[in-house]
């Protein structure tokens, strides 16, 4: 506690954290991160389940944005009628542009594209290409990629991120699948 030097209680009924010898509030609102909802059962919890894909740094956007699919049908799997796949080309294309912004956004989508296409001809787990595209975005944060191509950066990436998880490749085997 700031006042007393007591010890702090988490009252997850009001969304406080109270002190237990003086009684002052130190926080208020805290955020409730349990469901709204009650489950008796593992089916019902299933059902009232909420969540989607978990976000992952191997995608440009870390999974958070929508697709919409190349496939010309509806929901019902009929085809749709030339208009409509204008339409739904046109909604495509506005769809990419909304997605990749700016330069950085682009140039990360391809390096990301890069790191997962070598991972997977060297038989890397996800937990590599994750470690291999943290370190690029880092590496993109830090202003470190100007005058340096796409590709050699995602490879030096891949290579650290191989090392520092204990399944290393050597540096032949990084250039046989890398394009530098």
């Amino acid at each position: 506690c700031p006042e007393c030097g007591g010890r702090l209680v988490s009252d997850t009924e009001h969304g406080e954290t109270v002190c237990t010898d003086c009684g002052l509030v130190v926080e208020t609102d805290e955020i409730d991160r349990g469901p709204e909802w009650r489950a008796f059962d593992s089916a019902e919890r299933d059902q009232k389940s909420r969540v989607g894909a978990p976000t992952t740094n191997m995608m440009h956007d870390k999974g958070l944005s929508t697709n919409i699919g190349w496939q010309d049908k509806d929901a019902y799997g009929n085809s749709l009628s030339s208009r409509q796949r204008q339409k739904m080309q046109r909604l495509r294309t506005w769809n990419e542009r909304f997605r990749t912004r700016d330069s950085k956004e682009r140039n990360l989508k391809q390096a990301l594209g890069e790191i997962d296409r070598m991972a997977s001809a060297l038989g890397l787990p996800d937990s590599v290409r994750e470690t291999a595209s943290v370190i690029y975005r880092r590496a993109l944060d830090e202003d470190l990629l100007p005058g340096r191509s796409i590709e050699g950066v995602s490879t030096s990436a891949l290579y650290a991120a191989a090392r520092q998880a204990g399944t290393p490749r050597s540096l032949d085997e990084i250039a046989t699948v890398s394009r530098v």
